[in-house]
């Protein structure tokens, strides 16, 4: 449980207390130190360190904009966790700024860094997870188009019918329909 002091330090971002303990958010497994400048976190969803290497031990990852542990976070490591939280959060309205708070990181850098590591900017990328889900779904499943788009995080259902097709060559119906005669 996080005490009244040290919810204050995060808010206040105070540098004081840098030496003393990290706080680890367990939604997005990052830690980073009480001075850290990212939107804070739902309070609830914190864990204080006063072993400041426990957070890592823990399973948590040095934030990237703090950079609680003085090293710089691999570009590659990093592009594999904004991976990670795409996959998870593809339903969601997932925008740039949502997803660089997710990965602690400022928007043009995450942009930059998962394109140059990946070949593809995260909107491309989470595209592409959004159409293979609404693939499976319209495979195996009976919900209606409108069902599945909203599903994937599309609740323009001529949005997501025109990008369907950008992707597969046909709309979900016809491919449910053609996948269904095979």
């Amino acid at each position: 449980m996080v005490t009244n002091k040290e919810w204050q330090a995060i808010v206040e971002n105070d540098e004081a207390y840098d030496d003393l303990f990290r706080y680890a958010v367990k939604t997005t497994k990052i830690f980073c130190r009480p001075s850290c400048h990212s939107r804070i976190p739902n309070k609830e969803n914190i864990e204080i360190y006063y072993d400041l290497n426990e957070p890592e031990k823990q399973g948590y990852r040095p934030c990237k904009r703090c950079r609680p542990t003085d090293e710089v976070i691999d570009d590659v490591m990093w592009a594999k966790e904004i991976e990670t939280i795409l996959q998870q959060n593809y339903q969601l309205n997932l925008t740039l700024e949502e997803l660089s708070y997710l990965a602690r990181g400022s928007e043009s850098h995450l942009r930059h860094v998962f394109k140059k590591v990946t070949n593809q900017t995260p909107q491309q990328r989470l595209m592409a997870i959004r159409m293979d889900h609404a693939k499976r779904e319209l495979l195996n499943s009976t919900k209606t188009i409108k069902e599945i788009a909203a599903d994937i995080g599309l609740p323009n259902v001529s949005y997501f019918i025109r990008k369907f097709g950008e992707y597969y060559g046909q709309s979900p119906k016809q491919f449910r329909l053609h996948n269904e005669q095979s």
